[in-house]
């Protein structure tokens, strides 16, 4: 059997593995352990790697920003940052038809924010935000499917964890991914609030009512909200501003959270050591996936499975678009049955790969040329371009035509096909990554195995499941409809990029 068969075989087996319940680190680590010695037929050759994948990943500078992001996640909530957000979006619209919810969704969007993790904001704002919206008379499965939604927020907008390790997996800048993520985002939140808006209005009974705060009480819960505003102003601000690099600012995110936490009686010593002993469990399993994963990937590549795929899939002559529906298709069946982390891991290696071989036709060389030489022209011809060389370029830029060498050498310019390869790649490989986020995501809300559906539920045993799978299915609908969007209008995703760099 060549390498290339046994690469193919390792899919079947890895999934037999996964559905036996094997924990999907474990079986991505055996199967490729095992894929090396079949592939060498040598188990000194897959014992050797073992020890140098293990320390050349754990020693990863990049992967030090997972713990950090854990730990501002856990001191945002002793510091009671998570109860100020979902109070101060209460006080504003609590009072409107499924107002509760909408907050609610809100507060997730503002936690998000800060702590990285969706699994970890949909818990934390499901302990502050069910009890409001069952004292208000909101339906339990309409009430468990909002905050498990809500809860997708956490790896959407940025800071998230799981773009890191897209970054990490792609070689792209996490600086860039996160500020790409914005907008659709923001996105997200809107179509949440325009579904629920929707679903009170077919089942008015599902939502109660609540009287409207007056406006000095609104002002003052909003005035508690600064903690989180100074917090990922700081982070955000500060990784843009350049005065600290993503990792770092973290850090800082994990120090001010916790000072504020402090500040507030949240963190005390026993507090402190329980947030540690999380973030370290947390940090623990995500760390101990990405080892199989590493693990894997690296077998694979052994193979060239990835690379025979990418070639086989161009040669097919599909239209690149065709080629991305039918991934992010495949990503929405993986989410019912697959946590979002182990997507990204399992699949990315070899997904990337193809989507890279395509021409998505982000980057137009001519643009970019006719967009650099407009810039010095603004600033007056140069010296001693003569009046038939300026005319030439005028025409060019005109008629949407390429300069020529002589034209940019006139103009000082140098932009080449070479130069806009590259931004393509780059903007090709940032608007998958916040695309397969996006169905990744929508995966966790997805029935049968949604995670945060179940996560949601088991903080209201009286809810019925079923009940829960009927109203997500409005959020999961806002979900698919964005991804449509941002497919057939990348510059949605990209605009931020465009702007900044």
């Amino acid at each position: 059997m060549s390498a290339l068969e046994i690469g193919i075989w390792s899919f079947p087996v890895l999934m037999g593995l996964i559905f036996l319940r094997v924990p999907i680190g474990l079986a991505m680590f055996l199967v490729g352990l095992g894929g090396l010695v079949a592939v060498t037929g040598d188990t000194l050759v897959a014992f050797g790697r073992l020890k140098n994948e293990t320390y050349s990943t754990f020693s990863s500078y990049s992967l030090s920003i997972i713990p950090m992001f854990f730990l501002m996640g856990q001191f945002a909530t002793l510091g009671g940052m998570s109860t100020a957000l979902f109070k101060a979006a209460e006080g504003f619209i609590g009072h409107r038809k499924g107002g509760v919810a909408m907050a609610a969704i809100g507060a997730c969007a503002g936690f998000g924010a800060i702590c990285g993790s969706s699994l970890a904001t949909a818990a934390t704002m499901g302990r502050v935000a069910l009890p409001e919206l069952k004292n208000y008379g909101y339906a339990s499965g309409f009430s468990t499917a909002t905050l498990a939604a809500g809860g997708t927020l956490g790896i959407l907008i940025p800071p998230s964890v799981v773009l890191v390790i897209y970054a990490i997996l792609t070689e792209q800048n996490i600086a860039k991914l996160f500020l790409a993520a914005f907008i659709p985002g923001l996105l997200a939140a809107i179509g949440y609030v325009i579904a629920i808006s929707v679903y009170v209005r077919l089942f008015p009974e599902s939502a109660g009512t609540r009287e409207p705060i007056p406006w000095r009480e609104r002002f003052a819960l909003l005035i508690a909200v600064w903690p989180v505003l100074l917090v990922f102003g700081l982070v955000v601000g500060g990784i843009y501003a350049g005065w600290f690099t993503p990792t770092e600012g973290a850090a800082v995110g994990a120090l001010g959270t916790g000072l504020i936490a402090l500040a507030n009686g949240g963190l005390t010593r026993s507090t402190l050591t329980d947030s540690f002993l999380v973030t370290a469990r947390s940090t623990a399993m995500i760390f101990f996936i990405v080892l199989g994963a590493a693990f894997y990937n690296g077998f694979l590549a052994l193979t060239q499975v990835p690379q025979e795929l990418a070639n086989f899939v161009v040669a097919q002559g599909l239209s690149p678009w065709m080629v991305l529906a039918l991934i992010l298709v495949f990503y929405l069946f993986l989410g019912c049955l697959m946590d979002s982390l182990s997507m990204i891991l399992l699949t990315i290696p070899i997904f990337y790969p193809v989507i890279s071989a395509m021409d998505f036709g982000l980057v137009s060389l001519p643009a970019m040329q006719a967009e650099a030489a407009m810039e010095v022209l603004r600033n007056g011809v140069p010296e001693g371009m003569g009046a038939e060389m300026l005319v030439s370029i005028q025409d060019a830029i005109a008629n949407g035509a390429e300069l020529t060498r002589e034209q940019m050498k006139e103009l000082g310019i140098r932009v080449t096909q070479g130069i806009a390869n590259r931004l393509e790649t780059e903007y090709v490989a940032i608007w998958f990554g916040i695309l397969t986020l996006i169905v990744v995501e929508v995966g966790l809300i997805t029935p049968p195995v949604g995670m945060n559906l179940f996560v949601i539920n088991a903080m209201d045993p009286k809810s019925r499941m079923v009940d829960t799978y009927k109203a997500v299915m409005f959020f999961v609908g806002s979900d698919l409809i964005r991804v449509v969007i941002l497919v057939l209008f990348p510059v949605i995703t990209l605009l931020p990029l465009m702007l900044l760099y």
